[in-house]
């Protein structure tokens, strides 16, 4: 088992595209009828979200999703969870000064969000974190388990 960690930051109005944040269904729709306009937008929506979900660094909906996204996305990969934690502390602390809420800059809420971090890596869980920056800029971080995820098993390591 092992974590790797992901970053982005943007704007808020992009991290809000839900539909660029979900994986295409498994199984592609049925061919259109001529005229069938539903049957057509859903034949858009698949292929947009094929070739889009797998290349754009936006996070998805579901944590464990982040294993679908390239190698290239992954910012680090560690064997223990201390050490994932760490970068996520080094992460927090370094975009603290810009969160919007002064509650969540305190040192004590930080330590308290990496030593969760540390205890749900632990035990195989994955770790999820937002925060808006000077609006309208939106932090996520997030750690992931891998080989394999507990809440989406099938899903395969990126690093491979």
């Amino acid at each position: 088992m092992h974590h790797h960690g992901y970053l982005w930051t943007g704007p808020k109005n992009r991290f809000d595209e839900e539909r660029l944040r979900r994986p295409p269904h498994p199984d592609p729709p049925q061919a259109a009828t001529p005229g069938d306009v539903q049957a057509g937008r859903l034949q858009d929506r698949y292929r947009e979200a094929a070739a889009e979900f797998p290349v754009i660094g936006l996070p998805p909906l579901e944590t464990a999703q982040w294993l679908m996204k390239p190698k290239v996305v992954v910012r680090g990969t560690w064997q223990e969870p201390k050490e994932a934690a760490d970068w996520l502390g080094r992460h927090l602390a370094r975009h603290a000064p810009r969160f919007d809420s002064a509650a969540q800059r305190g040192t004590t809420h930080l330590a308290l969000l990496v030593n969760s971090a540390t205890e749900r890596l632990s035990w195989g869980g994955d770790v999820s974190l937002g925060f808006y920056l000077e609006r309208p800029v939106f932090l996520s971080l997030a750690l992931v388990t891998c080989s394999p995820n507990r809440s989406a098993p099938g899903l395969s390591c990126p690093a491979r």
